[in-house]
């Protein structure tokens, strides 16, 4: 090949790929991703377990939520209020007075307290017992069966089986809800950290039935709401309820439940 050939093709080569990168400059200008900032610097603040407890798919649906003014700056149930109170500040808002919640298993009915109808040989799994006849081996069809899917659905290690049945490490509990999401008989609830007691039962049948299937359950005799001074607890379909907003933490109702079902939280 001669002088000119091989200058023909550097040019034609150099040509092709200065058209080429023109062609993607121009590209990329027109079809670029705007980046919105406040939402990257809400997520870089966000703790990245994409849990979903805060109702998104994952934490970067939540920090363009938050970012776009669609959740609030603590919708991060794992944060708490440290990281609300960062987010708040990217978007210049208040962060609100949040308190630290944790999950509580309302059920006592340990394997000692609460009686069976028959041996369980299926899944080690409350929900696949409870698509079985009878929901679960368990006499009392609203109690913890034991079997720990809320165990599973943790990501933090804050649940144990301990004697029956899941009991909640509050130290551990970022307040996710997915233990909320997954128990198939809805007995688990988010409450203030510093709650100071709670009914451990959850058991809507009436007191003979209640008796029949666990020594401990509430019978929803309402001896407790009618010694409580401040009217913090109620009770609505035979089972009794405490307002943790309006609870002093006097004890009384502990002292008066003939059941004693009512705890320490």
């Amino acid at each position: 090949m001669n002088t000119m050939g091989i200058i023909i093709a550097i040019a034609t080569v150099g040509g092709v790929g200065l058209l080429i990168s023109i062609f993607l400059s121009v590209f990329g200008n027109i079809f670029k991703v705007e980046v919105d900032e406040k939402e990257q610097a809400v997520l870089s603040e966000l703790p990245g377990n994409n849990c979903g407890g805060c109702g998104y798919a994952g934490c970067a649906n939540l920090a363009e939520a938050i970012a776009k003014g669609e959740a609030p700056v603590n919708a991060c149930p794992v944060g708490g209020v440290p990281v609300a109170e960062k987010i708040a500040a990217i978007m210049g808002l208040d962060a609100g007075a949040g308190k630290k919640m944790v999950a509580y298993i309302k059920c006592a009915g340990t394997c000692e307290k609460a009686k069976t109808n028959y041996d369980y040989t299926g899944l080690n799994d409350c929900i696949m017992a409870a698509s079985v006849p009878g929901a679960g081996p368990k006499t009392c069809d609203y109690g913890c069966m034991g079997m720990g899917s809320c165990v599973k659905a943790c990501q933090f290690g804050a649940i144990n089986i301990i004697d029956g049945i899941a009991v909640v490490d509050k130290e551990k509990c970022t307040s996710c809800g997915m233990c909320v999401k997954t128990c198939p008989n809805k007995l688990i609830e988010l409450i203030p950290y510093d709650s100071k007691v709670v009914v451990s039962c959850n058991s809507k049948d009436k007191g003979p039935q209640v008796m029949k299937a666990c020594s401990t359950g509430c019978i929803g005799c309402g001896i407790c709401a009618k010694n409580c001074e401040v009217g913090a607890i109620t009770v609505t379909d035979s089972l009794a309820h405490i307002d943790q907003d309006k609870c002093v933490g006097c004890g009384v109702c502990q002292e008066k439940c003939p059941k004693k079902v009512i705890l320490n939280a």
